[in-house]
């Protein structure tokens, strides 16, 4: 049987209580033959001799970390330079907050370099690798330049924008060309999918030869969509769990007068909350049966604080959440409750759960997990609403959430009101439907389904 070598930015011990849903699938996949997980290190002084950098720690269950340390050069232009200031914002279409500078470039360039070198050393014949996200996404033609053959899949986490968003990308032929070096590139929808075929047909002047295979470079690729599940079992044994259970009962007794909304969401100009906030505040404003009754926990986790574009969305969300308690507030209820603090995993399918609705309005996302979440938490007998952005990935998916442009004010206002009013056997029926979906489109099977198809395609 074939090893499987997955490689990302940031490695996850699959052996720890604490993993999260993908590590978890990662690591039963890596586990059935053993396997290496491959990723960013520490930062350390530039003068760190090369040979030093880089520490394998195995485990006991057959799978071995692997890490390499980057120089603080390095990890600023790779990481922090051009994954994050340049690709990020422009796969979620965000040309305006983008900083081009060359230097970032051939730093990104450079340590996927690295990468592939150190990684190059520790590869078997017939190993299968597994590439993760937009940090990544040259590594598979630098192993090609050192002669690797095996299989190797790449799979984006996060959007890809339309072709002429991603024209305008400096380098973006380059970057783009470099996926060509894979044998499999997963996307996270359909919508996806279609820019990527489209940039590559009008762009790179690939051949299409069937709906999911392209031709260009003396290389044929093959592509498709993956959206990336949820642990469901796991996640629904956390919200029975104590902390999930003693949270839950916490605010069913602080809001036992109120219809509680939620959002969970890191503080990142991608997820809409400015926009969120002021469809709250239309609510209140046109339904003022809604005053006194519906209040929103918004949980605001901080996010690469030393970008300027994140301060700015924290001053702007800050602002509106204070304007509306101000203007609303009484004595005895406030609107919005502001966390920018992250909440503990643990407790997190207890907040859910008391929710009657969720609010999930990103003005683009690969996936969005959270509103997998909150379906996965839900009482059957009695669930809350999924009010769900059309721009988020899980949209696909979650058809029988409420679903909102969160660029449209008003509508996302009424949409919430419906949600805050639907009838209990609505509201059974369209949980019953998403609850569904999401388990039989759970992260096991999205491994799984990746993983064949990737077997099915023959070596570079």
């Amino acid at each position: 049987m074939s090893r499987l070598v997955v490689v990302s930015n940031r490695v996850g011990d699959p052996s720890k209580p604490s993993s999260g849903g993908l590590a978890v699938a990662l690591g039963d996949a890596l586990t059935k033959s053993g396997g290496l997980w491959f990723g960013a290190g520490e930062v350390v002084d530039a003068a760190t001799p090369t040979d030093q950098r880089l520490h394998l720690k195995p485990l006991d269950n057959k799978v071995t970390l692997a890490t390499l340390d980057l120089s603080r050069e390095d990890y600023d232009g790779y990481y922090r330079g051009y994954a994050n200031g340049v690709l990020w914002p422009v796969f979620h279409y965000r040309l305006d907050l983008a900083h081009f500078e060359s230097g970032h470039l051939d730093a990104y360039r450079r340590v996927n370099r690295q990468f592939a070198q150190a990684l190059a050393s520790l590869l078997q014949p017939d190993d299968i690798i597994w590439v993760h996200d937009y940090h990544l996404i040259p590594l598979a033609a630098e192993l090609r330049a050192l002669g690797c053959q095996q299989r190797i899949g790449f799979f984006l986490h996060i959007p890809l924008p339309p072709q002429l968003i991603l024209a305008a990308l400096p380098g973006h032929d380059w970057l783009m060309r470099a996926l060509f070096a894979y044998d499999l590139v997963g996307l996270q929808s359909e919508a996806d999918m279609v820019h990527l075929r489209r940039y590559l047909v009008a762009e790179a002047h690939a051949e299409e030869l069937s709906e999911h295979s392209f031709g260009a470079f003396n290389r044929m690729l093959r592509a498709g969509a993956f959206p990336i599940g949820l642990d469901v079992d796991s996640f629904i044994a956390m919200a029975e769990a104590p902390p999930a259970q003693e949270t839950l009962a916490t605010l069913r007794q602080q809001y036992a007068q109120r219809q509680l909304l939620v959002g969970i969401d890191r503080l990142d100009y991608s997820k809409g909350l400015p926009q969120r906030m002021k469809a709250f505040r239309t609510l209140l404003e046109r339904h003022p049966e809604t005053r006194q009754q519906a209040t929103l926990v918004q949980i605001a986790a901080p996010s690469r604080e030393e970008v300027e574009a994140y301060g700015d969305i924290r001053r702007e969300l800050e602002s509106l959440c204070g304007a509306i308690n101000g203007d609303f507030s009484e004595l005895d209820w406030t609107p919005i409750r502001y966390l920018h603090k992250p909440l503990e995993r643990e407790a997190v399918p207890g907040l859910y759960r008391a929710a009657k609705v969720a609010l999930v309005t990103p003005l683009r996302d690969g996936m969005n997990l959270v509103a997998k979440e909150f379906v996965a938490a839900q009482d059957p007998a009695d669930p809350g609403v999924l009010v769900l952005s059309r721009f988020a990935g899980a949209a696909e998916q979650l058809t029988e959430a409420l679903l909102v442009n969160p660029y449209d004010t008003d509508a996302t206002a009424e949409a919430i009101l419906h949600a805050l009013k639907m009838p209990l056997e609505e509201r059974q029926l369209r949980h019953q439907r998403m609850l569904a979906n999401i388990r039989e489109h759970d992260v096991h099977a999205w491994q799984r389904r990746f993983l064949e198809t990737l077997m099915d395609v023959s070596p570079a």
